[in-house]
């Protein structure tokens, strides 16, 4: 039972850390993004933004949340083969929705579905998430 609760225990830290980048996120990051989204953003124009500092923000915040996530998936399934594919994964998502974020906001007027989820897959650890459930059923599996 100790064996089962241990990493649970050890996870908090880093649970604590997505938690911080999340409760600090207006000071910590440029997101001129933020505020648009809380209002009503469906009848509004994108807000002045700058490009590189905006690209810069997002991708550290990106990165935060993807080390944070992967000390956490270690720290449970203590497996480097999760590690790798959940690295490979990250890296690979971010690519996409990175550029799916900016092709929207730079050639299309107005504001749409898309570029609400893109951006939240991009500064929310929701890969963690859907991670999770993954790695602890295929570690069900090679145990058997």
């Amino acid at each position: 039972m100790v064996k089962k609760i241990k990493p649970i225990l050890f996870s908090v830290p880093f649970i604590i850390l997505l938690a911080l980048v999340r409760m600090y996120e207006e000071t910590w990051f440029y997101d001129p993004f933020l505020n648009y989204f809380k209002s009503d953003y469906q009848s509004l124009p994108f807000p002045e933004f700058e490009s590189g500092k905006l690209f810069i923000s997002l991708t550290f915040r990106y990165i935060l949340n993807t080390l944070f996530s992967l000390a956490i998936i270690y720290v449970l399934f203590r497996n480097l083969e999760h590690i790798k594919v959940a690295s490979f994964l990250y890296l690979f998502f971010y690519l996409i929705l990175i550029g799916i974020f900016f092709y929207i906001i730079n050639f299309l007027d107005k504001s749409n579905f898309v570029l609400f989820y893109t951006r939240r897959f991009l500064i929310q650890p929701l890969f963690l998430l859907l991670f999770l459930p993954g790695f602890y059923f295929q570690s069900k599996l090679t145990d058997k």
